[in-house]
């Protein structure tokens, strides 16, 4: 029983001393993931920075502090601010921020040590450096200058706060104003400067769009009657040659100057019967029944034009 009692002793002795030893590599040995990095101290003072990998610490006397991502972070803010035609404005704030790479000249100067020694709620001041940031640029502009520059005055705020974030080991990726926000009055104010702008621009172009119609239009009717002129004259001067050609031929058969001209006239007299009863409104006409009547008439014609030469009066045609 004795030696049973010694075995039994042992067993249980070897295996607390094995739970010991278990627990004592679990607490020295230690795995750091990727983009992390972890700060070790000793007896509460700090000791070194480790990063991704295996890595071994004295039990007890070594303790983690803190496991420390190095990957970006991004945090949004609502901050308002007041423009210089004092509207005031809601501003939505992306900022895309991580713990600074640099390690420095000795581990107390690197991002990873001020970010855990040095700030206890970067978040938070960070908020407070952009909104101061924010509060100092926007009221040099009006309302519509904070559109056409949002992008520009994000960038002076995140060059700022960079500086300022630095020394607290932390890097300003990017600042970015995602969003601005307008009171309803003055959102509705604007759509309705808009609308009318709209509108008045509108009634410019259709006003244009009028005028050059008419400008259009009068030109073609002037080039129209230039053209119809040019076919008038055109014709009268083709008339006019006919009739000193008709003359010609007449006056080469041995007849006088008077007598052709008179001949002349008649023919043109019975021409315009001919072409009345052609396409006049009439589709009769009446002449006198005998080449006597028909002289008369002829005379009365002649008589007409002598009146009208001697009295400076355009001949008068004989009435049917």
């Amino acid at each position: 029983m004795y030696i049973i009692g010694n075995i039994i002793g042992s067993f249980f002795g070897l295996i607390v001393l094995i739970v010991i030893l278990v627990v004592v590599l679990s607490n020295a040995l230690f795995v750091v993931k990727q983009q992390h990095a972890v700060i070790i101290e000793r007896l509460g003072k700090f000791n070194r920075i480790v990063g991704a990998g295996f890595h071994a610490k004295i039990p007890i006397i070594d303790r983690k502090a803190a496991t420390v991502s190095l990957r970006t972070m991004k945090n949004g803010f609502d901050i308002d601010a007041k423009t210089e035609d004092n509207v005031t404005i809601g501003l939505e704030v992306s900022a895309q921020y991580h713990v600074s790479y640099d390690m420095g000249a000795g581990p107390a100067d690197s991002g990873v040590y001020k970010s855990y020694y040095m700030l206890q709620q970067p978040v938070a001041q960070m908020r407070d450096f952009i909104t101061d940031a924010l509060r100092s640029s926007i009221p040099v502009y009006t309302l519509d200058e904070v559109f056409a520059k949002k992008d520009d005055i994000a960038q002076d705020v995140n060059a700022t706060v960079s500086e300022q974030m630095a020394a607290y080991g932390f890097t300003l990726v990017s600042t970015l104003i995602t969003r601005i926000a307008l009171p309803a009055e003055v959102e509705d104010s604007m759509n309705q400067i808009n609308a009318a702008q709209r509108t008045k621009a509108a009634a410019q172009d259709l006003a244009e769009a009028d005028r050059i119609r008419r400008v259009t239009e009068a030109k073609a009717e002037a080039e129209a009657m230039e053209k119809a002129g040019e076919g008038i004259a055109n014709q009268r001067k083709a008339i006019a040659v006919g009739i000193k050609d008709s003359l010609e031929t007449i006056q080469a058969t041995g007849v006088t100057n008077n007598e052709a001209n008179q001949l002349f006239m008649y023919t043109q007299w019975t021409e315009m019967m001919t072409e009345f009863a052609k396409t006049g409104k009439s589709s009769t006409v009446v002449l006198p029944a005998d080449f006597k009547e028909s002289a008369s008439m002829f005379e009365q014609m002649l008589a007409a034009g002598e009146a009208g030469e001697q009295g400076n009066v355009p001949p008068v045609p004989p009435q049917q």
